[in-house]
């Protein structure tokens, strides 16, 4: 590179341009959000932890979802917080960049675990019979590890297709976290090999995912209407329901943010699905999960009346 470009050591994310009030109100209600995510994926896990009842494939993958959505979070919104309370906030190049890495990783794994969710209830629903061994336990433990292991790989794709870039200027990002497009415009080269292996990621862990999703519900649907007893009716789709929402609203915004055309999405509007799949998601799923699942539901009062007892 040219000797008169300099090189980026600090980065100021801009956050939310509002006045100081408003910041100060959005920073109460995004804490509250935060601290709800937080518990409400906890209490999920610690649920399916301590339930023998819910030592299942459906519930051993809700929890590595709520692993998951606790991660995403605590990845996004500290960031956000202290840019909201400090109204610019500066952080350096490396942590900029493994804010990135992780957060890329931690949504491709929730794109792979919904499939591998779907998946679950396709096989419950439409070959009950062979459930015990298409969802043993060696098999579930292998599509939770193979997605984890994968996501990272190809969070590690975009990471070193990044590093390779030379950054020198500008030192801010309008964004109220190191979003890897945002990152990409502080770049001083051509980023067209970035933007393609981002369009070909969006293609393989998104539109794919979401269409064997779809799929699989197709079967599902199938297979409820064939189904006699009311009873059956209504607990096929108290599970399969709750998983669609969750679903709609995670693959709805990541293809809307990603996949769309930029021109259709400004600056502001960018951080407003940002903060559809890093915040109000993971605080939504455990919500969606326990009022819409009898079983966790279930569950809850056996804890509650436990807790009573002692």
């Amino acid at each position: 590179m040219e000797g008169n470009q300099t090189w980026i050591t600090d980065i100021t994310l801009l956050g939310f341009q509002v006045g100081s009030a408003l910041e100060i109100l959005l920073c109460g209600l995004f804490s509250v959000f935060y601290t709800l995510t937080l518990l409400g994926n906890g209490v999920i896990f610690g649920i399916i932890c301590l339930d023998c009842k819910l030592h299942t494939p459906m519930y051993f993958f809700l929890s590595h979802l709520a692993i998951v959505d606790m991660s995403y979070a605590s990845n996004n919104v500290p960031k956000m917080l202290t840019n909201l309370m400090n109204q610019k906030s500066t952080i350096s190049f490396l942590p900029c960049i493994m804010q990135t890495f992780l957060y890329l990783a931690f949504a491709h794994i929730e794109c792979l675990i919904l499939v591998v969710m779907s998946y679950d209830r396709y096989v419950a629903i439409c070959h009950p019979l062979r459930y015990n061994v298409l969802m043993s336990g060696r098999v579930c433990t292998v599509l939770a590890v193979a997605s984890w292991v994968f996501s990272f790989l190809l969070a590690l794709v975009h990471l070193v297709l990044i590093l390779r870039l030379p950054f020198c200027g500008p030192h801010e990002i309008n964004h109220f976290f190191c979003e890897i497009l945002s990152v990409l415009k502080l770049a001083c080269t051509d980023t067209w090999l970035n933007q393609v292996v981002i369009f070909a990621a969006c293609v393989f862990i998104l539109v794919g995912p979401l269409c064997l999703v779809l799929v699989s519900y197709s079967c599902i649907l199938v297979a409820i209407l064939r189904i006699q007893s009311g009873v059956g009716h209504r607990k096929a789709f108290s599970t399969c329901s709750s998983h669609l929402c969750v679903v709609g609203l995670f693959f709805g915004s990541a293809i809307v943010m990603y996949m769309a055309p930029n021109s259709h999405h400004p600056e502001e509007q960018q951080k407003v699905l940002s903060l559809f799949y890093c915040l109000f998601n993971p605080m939504l799923n455990p919500l969606i999960y326990s009022l819409r699942n009898a079983e966790v539901k279930g569950a809850l009062r056996r804890a509650l009346r436990k807790e009573r007892l002692m």
